[in-house]
């Protein structure tokens, strides 16, 4: 763990260094070398991860090694080239950047990528192109699994055998395979080129080495996607009230109902919520409120930029006005420790290394989400109860409470929830007594007067409950109005006022 330690810090460094060097490169037509010495000897690179995000246009950066994952992912028009193998997601959401690997690339090679050129002379892992949106992808060597799995359009070129289950899940573009490719999936069909087609490309790809044969075949989708029926969460927190556990209440005493995220021992700026509500909105301009919000586009300097595979090809031009950013993992395939480091040198190299990250993943994963939060040091584990098993929200409250008690506790990283309606006041109430950090919620229409309503009626709670804090709510200001609720909450329930006997159990 050391080791990858250090390679991280290692990688961060390089990629600190890197925007005046490449102003000064573009400036004076040059190309930026990484693993040379200014003398010219060799320094190959050996694992680092997650470089030249976001390169710039006219940018040129040519790199010697064995690089990890994550490497010049994102970008808008420069050109990279990597004499060396390469690991997971090279290339990751590419917006017009021009790379090259001169060995082997691993997994999911563009995944996601908007536009641009990927060329790879020595093949690839599996998924390469998966989820790509456009541009061009271009195999010199065998492809593993599922090439293009996902893809809505684009060209994949492959200059050798393609492995199992080609094409699957495609709804658009096109895989061209010069070798041998088994059979294809449901929902994809193989045919033959046309004269035109065989023309159209070899123009594109211009190497007379990757011209394309007329004996080529093309993979293309034949048929819809297949849409999966997936169950909504039907039920809210209506079930539950709020109550005093003190004789006295504090009518007319002020009441705190702020929470900091992101303090990282006293380096960089936190994130400063006046109440535990993340206002989740498309786009960060249209926001007028002093109060950060979680944003799908166009942060503000107080906002958190959601990243998902949707927008994944504009993080580099929008994460550089964001106060942090949250990575939605549901949306992305499964990460191991490496690619996930990866993914973060990249994107907070972006952002600012002291800006706030957070994480996102479903609630059936709340329990790996704190896990995977806690060893990568984010500053929150944001649970989506929406998730499409249909599992009560009240069920909610003891998953996430558990987890973040029994992993999170005594870190600086919040648990926190998206919820599929518009939230209340008694909603943040009780979220914050279960012990989770803070709410997520799209907004009413009037975002100014909703968020005035929430603050009113959550300090309104606070203080009909005696309390002059919202760190001193807990489960036992909570009651279950009916059997259901209390079952499979752990609530204690109203008349009762205890758990029920099988939340005892051992």
């Amino acid at each position: 763990m050391a080791a990858e330690l250090d390679l991280v810090e290692l990688s961060l460094k390089i990629n600190s260094k890197l925007p005046p060097q490449l102003e000064k490169a573009v400036e004076r037509n040059v190309v930026l070398r990484i693993g040379w010495t200014s003398s010219g000897d060799q320094v190959p690179k050996s694992g680092e991860m997650g470089l030249c995000p976001n390169l710039p246009p006219k940018s040129k950066v040519r790199s010697l090694g064995i690089l990890g994952s994550f490497v010049a992912a994102f970008g808008k028009g420069g050109t990279y080239t990597h004499q060396g193998e390469i690991g997971s997601f090279f290339g990751a959401g590419n917006d017009g950047n021009i790379l090259t690997c001169e060995r082997n690339a691993a997994d999911h090679t563009g995944f996601r990528m908007n536009s641009g050129r990927i060329t790879i002379l020595d093949g690839v892992g599996n998924n390469a192109g998966s989820m790509m949106k456009g541009g061009t992808i271009i195999i010199r060597g065998d492809a593993g699994s599922r090439i293009g799995s996902g893809m809505e359009d684009g060209l994949i070129v492959v200059h050798g055998d393609v492995g199992p289950d080609p094409g699957a899940g495609m709804t658009g573009g096109r895989i061209i395979i010069n070798g041998r490719c088994p059979s294809p999936p449901p929902g994809v069909a193989l045919r033959p080129l046309k004269a035109s087609e065989v023309k159209e490309i070899n123009l594109e790809l211009k190497d007379q080495d990757l011209q394309i044969p007329a004996d080529a075949v093309c993979l293309v989708c034949d048929g819809e996607k297949a849409d999966f029926l997936l169950r909504s969460c039907s039920t809210d927190f209506s079930n539950i009230a709020i109550v005093s556990n003190l004789d006295e209440h504090k009518l007319h005493g002020t009441t705190d109902t702020i929470t900091i995220i992101g303090e990282r021992g006293g380096e960089g700026d936190a994130l400063a919520l006046p109440i535990p509500m993340l206002p989740l909105l498309d786009s960060g301009q249209g926001s007028k409120i002093l109060h950060p919000c979680l944003v799908k586009s166009e942060p503000r300097n107080i906002d958190i930029l959601l990243v998902d595979s949707e927008n994944m090809a504009m993080a580099g031009e929008w994460l550089s006005t964001a106060a942090g950013f949250a990575i939605d993992l549901s949306t992305i395939p499964s990460l191991n420790a490496e690619a996930m480091e990866g993914l973060l040198v990249a994107l907070r190299s972006m952002c600012g290394l002291d800006n706030p990250f957070f994480m996102i993943h479903n609630l059936s994963h709340t329990e790996y989400l704190h896990q995977t939060a806690k060893i990568h040091g984010a500053d929150a584990a944001i649970s989506t109860l929406d998730d499409g098993t249909g599992t009560p929200a009240a069920a909610a409250l003891p998953i996430i409470g558990r987890a973040a008690a029994a992993i999170l506790n005594g870190t600086n990283c919040y648990a926190a929830i998206i919820l599929p309606w518009i939230a209340s006041h008694d909603d943040l109430a009780i979220v914050s007594a279960s012990g989770i950090g803070f709410a997520i919620s799209r907004p009413k229409d009037d975002l100014e007067q909703w968020m005035s309503s929430l603050e009113s009626g959550l300090a309104n709670h606070l203080s009909r409950a005696g309390l002059s804090s919202i760190d001193e709510l807990s489960r036992s200001n909570l009651r279950a109005n009916d059997y259901d609720t209390a079952a499979i909450s752990g609530i204690r329930m109203a008349g009762y006022d205890r758990p029920l006997p099988h939340w005892f159990a051992r």
